[in-house]
């Protein structure tokens, strides 16, 4: 392993924040504003069509709700308006993203002292669609931690995990070679073995998510369960130290 790093990625969903916790939350808060409006189908058996629907579509479809309604007999909400129920489920979900979307605290602390204190450069390689990715940086409060030309997103580039060249493409825009970049992550298939086939530092965020116990091709190079494991990991391998 190399003796100088120069910059750090990171994953955005289960890594900087909880996606699975938000997630989870949110679809029961929009079924549940969807039950207050006369959807009359319980939030159990709801939610289970609605993890059905975004398995079978990705959690990326713009209209699982609507699909919803589609799958479930009239009856559970006729005479009301379709429109109305989905339009309720939309402002429920929404509603959650501005009261319970936060970075993780340990994550945002850390994130700044290695801006304060580091010349590491920080960035974001992510899945996903760009609007979609940009705005939980925004809404997190942590987009200005990054390089501006550091945050890489699947759809933007054409290029999705866990094809290698994406993160060749991310290290080739700030002129570093893969051995001077780590990436942090918390999915095996998808943040470890694609860039340590390029020669990157790998770390597993072993902290939470679906993909806590999926197994890879390859081992990490490093695993943290909060991120000032990650601190402790630059002063002990690479001499970066960072008081906090």
């Amino acid at each position: 392993m190399p003796d100088t790093l120069r910059a750090i990625f990171f994953d955005i969903d289960d890594t900087l924040y909880s996606t699975s916790d938000f997630a989870a939350l949110a679809r029961r808060n929009a079924i549940e504003s969807m039950r207050a409006h006369g959807f009359r189908m319980s939030t159990e058996d709801a939610l289970r069509e609605l993890e059905e629907i975004v398995a079978e579509f990705t959690s990326n479809y713009e209209h699982h709700f609507d699909k919803l309604l589609l799958r479930v007999p009239r009856h559970y909400y006729e005479p009301v308006s379709p429109t109305i129920l989905v339009a309720a489920a939309v402002v429920g979900y929404h509603e959650t993203k501005f009261r319970n979307l936060r970075a993780y605290e340990d994550a945002v602390d850390v994130l700044k002292l290695l801006r304060a204190q580091t010349s590491l450069k920080l960035g974001v390689v992510t899945s996903g669609l760009p609007l979609k990715q940009a705005e939980k940086l925004v809404r997190l409060g942590i987009a200005e931690l990054f390089e501006p030309n550091a945050i890489f997103i699947s759809d933007e580039m054409g290029i999705s995990k866990p094809n290698p060249k994406l993160y060749l493409r991310a290290c080739a825009a700030l002129a570093i070679r893969p051995s001077e970049a780590m990436y942090v992550g918390d999915r095996p298939k998808m943040d470890v073995d694609p860039p340590n086939k390029i020669g990157m530092i790998t770390v597993l965020n072993r902290r939470s998510g679906k993909y806590s116990n999926e197994q890879g091709e390859s081992r990490p190079d490093f695993e943290i369960h909060n991120f000032f494991d990650l601190l402790d990991i630059l002063r002990q391998r690479f001499g970066i130290e960072v008081r906090h």
